[in-house]
């Protein structure tokens, strides 16, 4: 199997593992970053969102090639979520139980630069 395979398909599996519990969660009192979030819709909505992306890096992985142009977009969706952290840490606006996430996403999104740079082209 292909370094691109791997890399989306373990992206995906391991995304949909963290994101799928969240719609259990929503009145979960462990939550710790407040605000408490009042209206579930946006609460299930990111949940869905988020899915659905990893939806599509199994997609990808089953044929890097072929799906190479869904890269890109697979880029912003972890470069966005890692960059904005990297800008509210040093402003003390991140919960340190955010900051693993943020580092497998940034790692993530690393590997998924590689792969597009380095993955054959057709």
């Amino acid at each position: 199997m292909t370094f691109a395979k791997w890399v989306f398909r373990i992206a995906g599996i391991y995304r949909l593992l963290i994101l799928t519990p969240f719609y259990f969660m929503e009145t979960d009192p462990r939550l710790v970053s407040p605000p408490p979030i009042t209206h579930p819709e946006y609460f299930c909505g990111f949940a869905g969102v988020g899915i659905a992306f990893q939806v599509v890096f199994l997609i990808i992985s089953l044929d890097p090639i072929k799906y190479r142009r869904l890269m890109i977009p697979s880029m912003i969706e972890k470069f966005s979520f890692s960059g904005a952290n990297l800008v509210l840490f040093p402003h003390q606006r991140l919960a340190k139980e955010v900051v693993p996430g943020t580092l497998i996403d940034g790692i993530l999104g690393l590997l998924f630069l590689a792969s597009y740079s380095w993955g054959p082209v057709r």
